[in-house]
């Protein structure tokens, strides 16, 4: 069995983040496995409490960070830590049902050229998520924002992002690994430093993958799957707006606008 380690950034949602990590712990069972939680200065006291869980089992280990450093930032506090094969960049509203993480580790370290992975994620009531996307372009981003209101040739060129155009039933090359759920070499997170710090929320899983695709391909894994609860609000804050923008700007600036491989 492959060395494999893990990493959950919380930020509030205690409950959430508990019942995480006992999914993560109870479906993998082997000895070496080590999991990283990591608090951003949560500040309804979600990292004073973790911290003083007794989960029963030595693998956790907690980390309490001073300020909300972002999602990429805060996993990268880990990098220096691992001594895995394959590390797992988890969301804390992830449950798995399975021994997943051993089998999709053993895919990706079998699959020449594999760098990074990802499994069929689903909705507590199983509805399947469509998550797997090609290469964001700026039309591709405007057509997913008015394909639900205008459909037509904005809902095709939205099928396509998301990849809706292809059999998503047999593992799939794709080109934006979402970052509720990546399985990635651990060498090829340290060669390439892990998640770009200049992001601090929005569009980080993204230019990860972008990152990964010049050391390997990455793929969806479908028969793999996991509980991804999702809970993501409609856009009215408008400082969460201004990042996304900016995120967004860092990342066609960086990888340009045109279309991806897949």
């Amino acid at each position: 069995m492959p060395k494999l380690s893990a990493c959950i950034v919380a930020y509030c949602d205690y409950d959430e983040v508990c019942a995480a990590v006992r999914s993560i712990l109870h479906y993998t069972p082997a000895a070496d496995f080590a999991l990283y939680v990591v608090d951003n200065a949560s500040p309804d006291g979600c990292g004073q409490k973790l911290a003083a869980t007794d989960f029963g089992d030595a693998r956790v280990t907690v980390i309490q960070l001073a300020e909300n450093i972002g999602f990429g930032k805060g996993h990268n506090t880990v990098l220096e830590r691992l001594d895995s094969e394959v590390h797992f960049i988890l969301n804390p509203d992830i449950l798995l049902t399975g021994d997943i993480l051993d089998g999709l580790a053993d895919w990706l370290l079998t699959q020449n050229g594999a760098a990074m992975a990802t499994p069929q994620l689903c909705y507590p009531d199983g509805r399947l998520q469509h998550l797997p996307r090609r290469k964001p372009t700026p039309w591709l981003l405007l057509a997913r924002q008015l394909a639900p209101k205008f459909g037509g040739i904005f809902k095709k060129a939205d099928d396509h992002y998301t990849m809706q155009d292809e059999d998503l039933t047999v593992p799939r090359r794709i080109e934006f690994c979402t970052g509720s759920f990546m399985a990635v070499r651990t060498d090829v997170l340290k060669e390439i430093g892990g998640f770009d710090p200049a992001y601090f929320m929005y569009v980080e899983d993204a230019d990860l993958t972008q990152k990964v695709l010049r050391k390997g391909t990455v793929w969806l894994v479908p028969q793999f799957s996991a509980i991804h609860a999702w809970h993501r609000a409609p856009m009215r804050d408008a400082g969460k707006f201004k990042m996304q923008l900016v995120s967004m700007g860092r990342y066609f600036k960086k990888w340009g606008c045109g279309k991806g491989k897949v």
